[in-house]
């Protein structure tokens, strides 16, 4: 008999994918799926420690006024769970060292980029050493893009692709490392594992639109150093039937959207291994 595996989508304060990212985890095969809002979470009616998958989606995080994803950051690195015995960052740093799998798309990938949990060198999953910042065209990007998956990425999420179209929908998708030696660690670790790409997914591009943000080296996903924590501005959960494309009357395509792959990757992992 299979080993039975759970996961959590975290809602509330604005988030507004959470429906699609627990559709994303049914279809994978994920035997329990709970969408919890964040209140439960910190009132202790349920705790992360009860799951294998934590999902945080994208969305308009507190309206995204106070920069993006920036006070969820605070609320999770400060809140303490009732009863104040422990912060809610604790629990996440027991997931985190149970070697469980997050993923964090789009406002979820800004929140562990803010929290620290991305990149993670060193183990520091506290310190912030990249940001995620305004797009160079100064405006919201709402529009498909070709990335390009490192195969020699150590990502979970990304095993076995060599690229994937998915949509992208921000305002602030912009990936900026605090420095030269970060963004050099990254690329020598192998940690990013996403690049905006042509339509071949040969090389990776700056150019505008197919890089619709402006990131440095095109860097559209990264993961830690364990490949089990990874974030990412475009939606994987956007694109999991051939009618989420937006050429599927035009086109002939197979019937399972290419999101479905990352989610798919995640349940394989973890079946396959004991926490």
């Amino acid at each position: 008999m299979s080993k039975k595996i759970s996961a959590i989508v975290i809602t509330g304060n604005g988030t507004n994918c959470e429906l699609e990212m627990a559709h994303a985890c049914r279809l994978a095969g994920f035997d329990e799926v709970d969408i919890v809002h964040i209140s439960e979470l910190l009132c202790g009616t349920k705790r992360l420690d009860d799951y294998d998958f934590l999902n945080l989606p994208g969305g308009f995080l507190n309206g995204d006024d106070l920069g993006s994803a920036k006070a969820g950051a605070n609320r999770i690195l400060h809140a303490a769970v009732a009863g104040g015995r422990e912060r809610l960052f604790d629990q996440f740093a027991r997931f985190i060292a149970a070697g469980k799998l997050i993923l964090g798309v789009c406002n979820g990938f800004q929140l562990l980029v803010k929290l620290g949990m991305l990149p993670d060198l060193d183990g520091l999953y506290d310190r912030q050493t990249v940001t995620l910042t305004y797009n160079d065209s100064g405006r919201f990007e709402d529009r498909w893009v070709h990335l390009r998956a490192n195969a020699a990425s150590p990502c979970i999420f990304t095993r076995g692709l060599r690229g994937i179209y998915l949509p992208v929908r921000h305002g602030e998708g912009k990936f900026i490392p605090q420095d030269e030696e970060i963004l050099e660690r990254l690329h020598r670790q192998n940690l990013i594992a996403l690049q905006y790409s042509n339509g071949e997914y040969r090389e990776a591009t700056t150019d505008y639109p197919a890089n619709p943000n402006g990131s440095i080296d095109a860097i559209a996903g990264i993961c830690n150093e364990t490949g089990r924590i990874f974030g990412l501005m475009p939606h994987p959960e956007a694109y999991l039937h051939r009618t989420n494309h937006p050429r599927w009357t035009r086109e002939e395509l197979p019937e399972e959207g290419m999101g479905l792959a990352l989610f798919r990757n995640a349940a394989s992992f973890l079946r396959s291994n004991s926490f």
